[in-house]
């Protein structure tokens, strides 16, 4: 059964030894390895990935590798335990600090299609790792186009919820700006949390204003919607996947994160209604 353009154990796994050979290679010692799967996985990590997804590229990897690998996942870091299958004593443990967290579906869909042209024998080991450098590196969208498709996605939202062009462009104008805030400060070093509730704070304000002077149909439908950019699905979603294929600290970790996220956003918005005068929201 092919599944190599998708990212799930295939039924016929289950006595993968006896259908792979193990690839031996002098020139990839046990160290080099470690340290290839140590950047898979932080790099699946912190582009998104729920723990289950990562351990099976890693497993992936080591199937047909010649040595067994076990691996500790947590929200902050990786540590990865490799020995060699014929010499046990042969053992090295690493870990490695996660510096961010993040999204990028496009780095989660090829690192597992490159663990399946490894798996199926259709690139080295070599080549693996130099496609996961360059991988890390691949070119983000330009600044000004993301912030540009994030405010066109707030108007629209706002427009579906009910209200106008013009409350669409005030929810267009908030949550261009709010972005431009929490990508500012967050560049410039400033805690995430901090800059997610400045961020919150300057898309209500901004978004309040068409609410304060009555304009367009669905006034209040600019400020509830502006601010849905700042909302962290991807966490959410991670944790409760993680919780029920039982990683429970990583779970617990991820939805923590997310919750006190929320709380930011909510505490933003509160300064800013509380500043303006809006009390009927």
């Amino acid at each position: 059964m092919q599944t190599n353009f998708i990212d799930c154990p295939r039924n016929d796994n289950l006595d993968i030894q006896k259908e792979n050979s193990y690839q031996t290679d002098d020139k990839f010692p046990i160290y080099h390895f470690t340290e290839v799967l140590l950047e898979i996985g932080t790099l699946l990590l912190e582009s998104g990935a729920h723990c289950e997804r990562i351990n099976r590229n890693i497993q992936r990897i080591a199937a047909i590798s010649p040595y067994k690998v076990e691996m500790l996942l947590s929200f902050t870091a990786i540590s990865i335990s490799v020995s060699d299958r014929n010499n046990p004593e042969n053992t090295i443990t690493t870990n490695r600090r996660i510096n961010h967290h993040g999204v990028h579906f496009g780095v989660l869909t090829d690192s597992s299609l490159l663990t399946w042209q490894l798996f199926d024998k259709k690139i080295s080991f070599h080549e693996l790792a130099d496609s996961i450098k360059d991988l890390r590196n691949t070119p983000k969208y330009p600044v000004w186009l993301v912030r540009f498709f994030i405010g066109i996605a707030c108007s629209c939202l706002c427009m579906i919820a009910g209200g106008d062009w013009i409350n669409g462009s005030f929810a267009f104008i908030a949550s261009f700006t709010g972005l431009i805030i929490r990508q500012t400060m967050i560049k410039k070093g400033f805690n995430v949390m901090v800059s997610i509730t400045c961020s919150s704070f300057v898309t209500t304000s901004i978004a309040g204003l068409n609410v304060l002077f009555d304009l367009g149909d669905f006034p209040t439908s600019s400020i509830a919607t502006s601010v849905l950019f700042l909302i962290p699905g991807v966490p959410l979603i991670n944790s409760i996947i993680d919780l029920i294929e039982g990683y429970i600290p990583t779970g617990l970790a991820r939805g923590a994160f997310g919750g006190f996220i929320l709380l930011c956003i909510a505490v933003g918005m509160f300064l800013s209604m509380a500043l303006i005068g809006i009390n009927n929201f």
